[in-house]
């Protein structure tokens, strides 16, 4: 088992300048393919050169792509990103979709270096009241409650039904009335005692 991990760069997850969020900037802005014209080990990316490398660029015109031809030196392809970071890869004995999909990964990363994440969240503007999970604004009373509820079966925030109204505007009705008929019993009484 290694230990490699232990000594690699930790952080945390995150887009560079939050990418995505109002539009996406691919952040590769160079490759540069080295081969050799007859080495063995370049004939994959070779390929790729003669068959899809029009294709490649013509589809992506925001990647500047340069060929560099070397004599007896196995096939390289090197990336460099928006934020400066270089990414070496040797191509040697690849075959041509191989090389495809590794410069297409090139393409959709984000040029940040592989690091150990911390954690698999992160918040630039962190709460001081803790992580929200659904209990975080509930009523209390609900710790004690004997479940299933009739209340906790309709959503929050649902408005009362028509139903509900007529038979709420009812009870107000009666509740007026009690307190007219009482307030006019009192006044009786009042007026027997004078």
């Amino acid at each position: 088992m290694s230990n490699r991990h232990l000594f690699q760069q930790s952080g945390f997850v995150k887009a560079p300048f939050y990418n995505g969020f109002n539009r996406y900037v691919c952040q590769l802005k160079r490759i540069t393919l080295k081969f050799c014209k007859e080495y063995g080990g370049s004939r994959g990316l070779r390929d790729f050169i003669e068959q899809n490398l029009v294709d490649f660029a013509r589809e992506n015109p925001q990647v500047v792509v340069y060929v560099k031809p070397r004599r007896h030196r196995s096939p390289v392809l090197v990336a460099e990103y928006l934020d400066g970071h270089r990414e070496w890869m040797s191509l040697h004995n690849f075959q041509r979709d191989e090389c495809y999909r590794w410069i297409h990964n090139m393409l959709t990363a984000s040029g940040d270096q592989s690091i150990r994440y911390r954690k698999l969240w992160h918040t630039e503007n962190p709460s001081i009241q803790g992580v929200w999970n659904p209990f975080t604004n509930r009523d209390p009373a609900l710790n004690i409650a004997t479940f299933p509820l009739k209340d906790m079966r309709r959503p929050a925030n649902m408005p009362p039904t028509a139903t509900e109204l007529i038979l709420e505007m009812a009870a107000q009705k009666e509740k007026m009335k009690e307190l007219q008929t009482g307030k006019t019993e009192e006044s009786k009484t009042e007026d027997s005692h004078v």
